[in-house]
């Protein structure tokens, strides 16, 4: 046998930034856990590992079509039931110019399905900044660019429209809003939804709107309500993400979707490309789509326990961040998280990595997600209940006052 030389082999260099800095933080946590620790994940948005669970009758409707044999493979675009109630729920919305919906695995999906059937080499789609890391991966994977926006911590984390006003140009092919903001919490009011679809409608722009928090809203009143920016701009292509992870607290079933709204004419094209890589995939998980129509027409009620723990976890969490020297914090308003900044010298990175090791709390750095030069944050997923995070907060305020002299 001839001998060969055993060469490496190289991933693609596209892969080079790509970066998930929630995950990308296991290896300091197995470091920890392996010196006899428990660590405290304050990092990860899965609220079934706390005291949150998902609505028996989700349970109960995937058992069912199990039972049933409903576990071949699904038409691409979705069971036509799921697709019906999220029709259903959309318009509830207020989205009226509905003309495609499909349900894929997880949100995550829809978000990678729906960039890659729009973005050309050359092109680019501008993404907040701080964000959630998935959207700049999906990029890195087409070889696209990253240009991020910035939101504005002083207006409470809204887009800056000037800043996306200068980073539009003849290349832009979309903006990515989530809202609630992952991970900052921040919801966007009337006027700012306002203002960027006519950005959107002047530029021919599509808008990727991210709103899989949309039920998790913490202050009900007229001025906190959530809106869609498709209900709020019908003319303009919109792809609304929407999923049953967070809202109906299933993120292990990876059920989520889309729903493109707008000017039929303008989007049909768009919604073919995005069928034929759906086809390509052949489907989401079948029995787990019978929980669509179960949770989205079905009883709601465990969203009102959800919220006020979440609420009361939320108000813990912002009175003790602007009672800690070098700590503030805007109030995040929807989904589970906030992102207070921190006044140090050394890297956020550090900050986290280091807290680990000495505390054992397990925190996200803010530069994962994105932010200003010059500044500093961290994210907290507040999911446990208030006994946990009141000893993970004190674990936290000491590390700092140790450390930070």
């Amino acid at each position: 046998m001839p001998s060969t030389q055993i060469r490496e082999i190289a991933a693609a260099q596209r892969l080079d930034n790509v970066r998930y800095a929630i995950r990308d933080l296991a290896s300091v946590a197995d470091e920890v856990t392996k010196q006899g620790h428990k660590v405290l994940a304050l990092n990860v948005g899965d609220p079934n590992i706390f005291d949150f669970k998902t609505p028996e009758h989700l349970v109960e409707a995937v058992y069912k079509a199990m039972r049933e044999n409903r576990n071949g493979y699904a038409p691409s675009p979705g069971i036509p039931e799921a697709l019906e109630a999220i029709r259903g729920d959309a318009a509830r919305k207020g989205i009226t110019t509905i003309q495609d919906v499909f349900v894929t695995s997880g949100a995550s999906e829809a978000v990678d399905l729906s960039l890659t059937a729009l973005i050309n080499p050359g092109e680019h789609i501008l993404t907040p900044s701080p964000d959630y890391p998935l959207y700049s991966a999906v990029l890195c994977k087409l070889g696209i660019p990253v240009t991020p926006y910035d939101l504005n911590e002083d207006d409470g984390w809204q887009p800056d429209l000037i800043d996306i006003q200068h980073k539009i140009n003849s290349r832009t092919r979309a903006i990515v809003l989530i809202n609630p903001n992952n991970p900052t919490g921040a919801m966007c009011s009337r006027r700012m939804l306002e203002q960027l679809a006519e950005l959107a409608r002047r530029n021919n722009l599509v808008i990727f709107a991210d709103e899989i928090y949309d039920k998790l809203i913490l202050d009900e009143d007229e001025k906190h309500q959530h809106l869609s920016i498709a209900a709020v701009a019908p003319d303009v292509p919109v792809v609304t993400f929407g999923g049953l992870s967070k809202n109906y607290l299933a993120p292990g079933w990876r059920i989520g979707w889309g729903i493109v709204s707008g000017d039929a004419t303008a989007v049909k094209p768009y919604i073919e490309g995005i069928h034929r890589l759906l086809r390509a995939r052949l489907c989401a998980n079948h029995p787990e789509q019978y929980a669509i129509k179960a949770a989205l027409d079905g009883p709601q009620d465990h969203l009102v326990e959800v919220r006020n723990k979440l609420r009361a976890r939320r108000d813990i969490t912002v009175n003790w961040c602007n009672a800690t020297p070098r700590l503030s914090c805007v109030s995040p308003r929807g989904a589970f998280y906030a992102f207070p900044r921190i006044d140090i010298t050394e890297g956020d990175d550090v900050f986290v990595k280091e807290l680990c090791r000495a505390k054992h709390v397990l925190v996200v750095h803010g530069s994962g997600f994105g932010q200003k030069k010059g500044t500093r944050h961290f994210r907290i997923v507040f999911l446990p209940d208030e006994p946990t995070l009141t000893a993970a907060y004190q674990s936290i305020g000491d590390f700092i006052s140790e450390r930070y002299k």
